[in-house]
């Protein structure tokens, strides 16, 4: 259970830095008229197609996690530690 919660939270961090690594939609409009959107991190179009491949990856990497964390959680197990003790009770005094 903490391997699979480890995992999840590392996708979600790692989901969130690639998306933000991503260049949008309007970036081309930007490098075709002379902008300065030209002078990115990985160049003009670079990267596209191996940031995607890696937002994908970890896209499934989160899905798996989370479906794996709520099946886990809806099917805890019905035995407990605290099985076989008796319940505290308060002794009251007059």
């Amino acid at each position: 259970m903490t391997l699979v919660v480890a995992l999840h939270i590392t996708a979600c961090i790692l989901l969130i830095l690639i998306v933000l690594l991503q260049s949008g939609k309007g970036a081309e409009m930007g490098v075709s008229l002379g902008g300065g959107a030209g002078q990115t991190l990985f160049g003009a179009s670079g990267p596209a197609t191996l940031l995607t491949k890696i937002t994908t990856v970890v896209a499934i990497i989160f899905m798996v996690t989370s479906l794996t964390l709520a099946y886990m959680s809806g099917h805890q197990s019905e035995s407990s530690v605290m099985k076989g003790n008796p319940i505290p009770v308060e002794k009251t005094t007059k």
